[in-house]
């Protein structure tokens, strides 16, 4: 199927909001799977949480409508990653889609020494991000100053490392797991194993297979998609933010909506909680409304105020 096989929609159609979890295949952009998905859901306000890199695949979680003002309580959670990585060569992009810049000649390294390297980046690390990335220097992408044939000093970025695990290695090839903060590059894992190990790398393959609260099983390939957006069953593929925040459960009635829309305090009931709680503030279908944070004095304070569901 082609990236953008439905006209994307002019204006904003009435629809659910939630969270769709579109398996992206190779050669795909975030932005290509977030552009496909305004025209199977016929809605201008989608939102993804995390990019992933054209030839990666896996889980790229779109925040759909009202979701989207969501996107900030979600998006830097861990991650989980399956992985390729081709020892002996280094490149430009630290992938399999850059510049070859040096080739290793010597013998490959043991398995021995491949696992005791891999368990060196367990826990915080500090890593450099690439010149092929969004970060920003002076106000402009890196990926595009390194197209204009520049390189600049980037500062080191803490992330950490929670399981690196070693599932294969048939030289040149490591194949690995990755539980990971986010923002942390699998491309600089994969040349900083190859430096330590003295032989380069590159990274060969990449499948994201959790994103937070996100994994394989919730999503669907943009085939399956289209199928269903077609049949006019795509929105049954939308997951409620209120099982994916991680926040207390708190129902309101129609009045305190009302005041949470216009930035005014609620009164706190219930089973008393410490001043600074933060909870998903939901109407009757359960349709969250607003993330609010307890005060002292027992008032509720919205902090982020959703549309309304179908708006």
């Amino acid at each position: 199927m082609t990236r953008r096989s439905r006209r994307r929609p002019s204006r904003e159609e009435r629809g659910a909001s939630g969270f769709l979890v579109v398996d992206k295949p190779a050669g795909w952009t975030s932005h290509d799977v977030v552009d496909a998905a305004r025209g199977w859901l016929a809605a201008r306000r989608i939102g993804h949480l995390g990019t992933l890199d054209p030839n990666a695949t896996g889980v790229l979680p779109l925040a759909v409508r009202s979701a989207t003002r969501l996107i900030e309580h979600i998006q830097d959670r861990g991650k989980a990653y399956a992985g390729r990585i081709r020892l002996g060569v280094e490149t430009d992009t630290l992938d399999a889609d850059g510049r070859e810049l040096r080739r290793y000649e010597g013998p490959w390294p043991d398995e021995a020494a491949v696992r005791t390297a891999l368990a060196g980046f367990v826990g915080d690390i500090e890593q450099i991000p690439p010149m092929y990335s969004a970060v920003k220097k002076g106000g402009v992408p890196l990926h595009k100053l390194a197209r204009e044939g520049q390189e600049v000093e980037r500062d080191a970025k803490r992330v950490r490392i929670d399981r690196l695990e070693l599932r294969g290695y048939h030289p040149p090839d490591v194949e690995l797991e990755v539980d990971c903060s986010a923002g942390t590059y699998v491309r600089v894992l994969a040349a900083d194993l190859g430096a330590r190990l003295g032989c380069g790398a590159h990274l060969a393959e990449l499948r994201r297979t959790r994103s937070g609260p996100f994994t394989l099983a919730l999503a669907a390939t943009p085939e399956q998609l289209e199928a269903e957006a077609l049949a006019g069953t795509i929105e049954r593929r939308l997951i409620p933010a209120l099982g994916v925040l991680g926040l207390p459960a708190l129902r309101v009635d129609p009045d305190e909506i009302e005041k949470l829309m216009r930035g005014a305090d609620i009164e706190a009931l219930g089973p008393p909680q410490p001043p600074g709680t933060r909870m998903a503030a939901h109407d009757p279908r359960g349709e969250v409304v607003a993330i609010v944070e307890l005060r002292p004095g027992r008032r509720i304070r919205p902090l982020r105020v959703l549309a309304f569901a179908g708006e």
